[in-house]
């Protein structure tokens, strides 16, 4: 007879691990089913986050950029520095080090919350009208199993979206895992696609010393941003040395059967173009990971993109069954997967007691973005373009990291903040940073936005003085022409 269990969840990132642990706090039996292997071919827990994604990819801008600040800034704050070097290996074995201590340290958390935690591929079995339970099929190497549970939660993510011009091998071609592992730094780099993923892997070779071409399809850089702020973001990036992004290309052919890779394409102008690179970097967005879950069999619905239809509690269309993270509607971001799965946890025992959950909705309004480029880019609500293709009318306010004494300190004083709020009520409908450390900055604009703050509730609260978040509260009063300091 399979093991019970009252929640399953099936896959072990950012989403399923925390739904598995806020459901044992909660008083419920969970299993948590993944199949994520480590380059050593051994269960690791954490998904594309922990493993390939958010935090290895930190790990390695953060060293990067001591670097690039050891070569081209240290000498300005009077500290020299004579044969700067850049030893790669030690480089990932650091990163390597810190993946390893947080997916052991989601182990020890199951381990602590008595989480039952089973490596396998889970597949979802065909329920008859009269089960009560869903049982869940887990296909491991060397061995089948069955589990049961009255609820699942599937949590599998996404994977990277192929380009079949150029399939990856992760020697040449590299995918987001093959651009966390190289062992030397390459000449030339190519990067196709220009969002996160693709920006933040240029980054991290350009200040190590790679000549970065990065490859875009859209027609403007950094469509889902605010105009302003992607246009600050190119004007910075543009004068950056090795550093190159072209907008509006379609590729055509890759050739990786010489020394050197070729990249053919047809630019803005529709002019054929070459690239001669050493590495590619394929970034041209990711997919929801929905395949072998059981979705047919069981008439689980998906969307045209291949998402799992959900809900606002994330409930799908089968008895039970929720959906959190990547394979749903919504951002593809790790720390709205995760609220998603407190969510569902908390909507279960509200659904066992009997009461409607209402609280356990998440906001998708009020996430925020970030992208770990120098200078950071982070927001959060509407754009400014989207105010207007929505006809609401609104007032903003500005104010540039050069006129801060903190950032001036730094020496890090490109970008500014902008807050947008509604023209008649003064509820804050967008903020939108790009400067120094705004990944720590956005969150006061997200919790402002979270309880329908003003751009007057920010310009009342006394921030501490020297710091970056003064700019925060001067492009509030900015809002209302009071800003102090320009």
């Amino acid at each position: 007879m399979s093991e019970s269990f009252d929640v399953a969840i099936i896959g072990a990132g950012p989403g399923g691990y925390v739904a598995a642990i806020r459901c044992a706090q909660l008083g419920l039996n969970a299993v948590c089913i993944d199949d994520w292997k480590n380059e050593k071919g051994k269960a690791s827990l954490g998904g594309t986050c922990l493993n390939v994604g958010c935090i290895p990819s930190k790990a390695l801008l953060e060293s990067s950029d001591n670097f690039y600040r050891a070569i081209n800034k240290f000498s300005s704050h009077g500290i020299k520095i004579a044969d700067v070097s850049v030893d790669v290996p030690t480089m990932i074995a650091r990163k390597d080090k810190i993946v390893t201590m947080f997916t052991s340290g989601i182990a020890s958390l199951f381990k602590k919350n008595k989480i039952t935690s089973i490596h396998g591929k889970g597949t979802l079995l065909k329920r008859e009208e009269n089960d009560r339970s869903w049982k869940i099929e887990i296909k491991d190497t060397h061995e089948v199993k069955t589990v049961q549970a009255r609820y699942v939660i599937l949590a599998t993510g996404s994977i990277p979206r192929p380009l079949p011009i150029a399939p990856i091998d992760n020697k040449l071609i590299l995918d987001n895992a093959g651009a966390l592992a190289l062992t030397e730094i390459p000449s030339r780099l190519g990067v196709i696609g220009a969002g996160v993923i693709g920006l933040e892997m240029g980054s991290v070779w350009r200040r190590l010393g790679s000549e970065v071409t990065i490859l875009e399809a859209a027609p403007e850089f950094l469509m889902a941003a605010d105009e302003q702020i992607a246009k600050e973001a190119q004007k910075i990036f543009s004068k950056e040395p090795g550093l190159l992004i072209k907008t509006g290309v379609k590729i055509t052919a890759v050739d990786t059967r010489k020394k050197d890779i070729l990249v053919e394409y047809t630019d803005a102008g529709n002019n054929p173009q070459k690239l001669e690179i050493d590495k590619l970097i394929i970034a041209v967005g990711r997919t929801p990971n929905t395949a072998g879950l059981g979705a047919e069999r069981n008439g689980l619905k998906l969307d045209e993109r291949g998402y799992i239809i959900v809900d606002h509690f994330c409930q799908t269309n089968l008895p039970n069954v929720y959906a959190v993270g990547d394979v749903v509607r919504g951002p593809m971001l790790a720390h709205k997967a995760s609220e998603e799965g407190v969510s569902v946890a908390e909507a279960i025992i509200a659904k066992e007691k009997g009461q409607d959950g209402e609280s356990q909705k998440v906001h998708l309004d009020t996430i925020p973005w970030v992208i770990y480029t120098s200078p950071e880019i982070a927001w959060v609500g509407k754009t400014e373009q989207e105010l207007k293709t929505m006809g609401i009318n609104y007032k903003t306010g500005q104010f540039p990291f050069i006129a801060n004494g903190r950032a001036r300190a730094m020496g890090e004083t490109n970008g500014f903040i902008k807050v947008l709020a509604d023209e008649t009520s003064d509820r804050i409908l967008g903020v939108h940073m790009i400067g120094p450390h705004v990944s720590e900055l956005i969150s006061e604009a997200v919790t402002a936005m979270e309880f329908s703050a003003t751009s007057q509730d920010i310009a009342c609260i006394v921030h501490a003085h020297p710091s970056l978040s003064e700019v925060l509260h001067e492009a509030a009063l900015g809002v209302d022409k009071r800003a102090l300091h320009i």
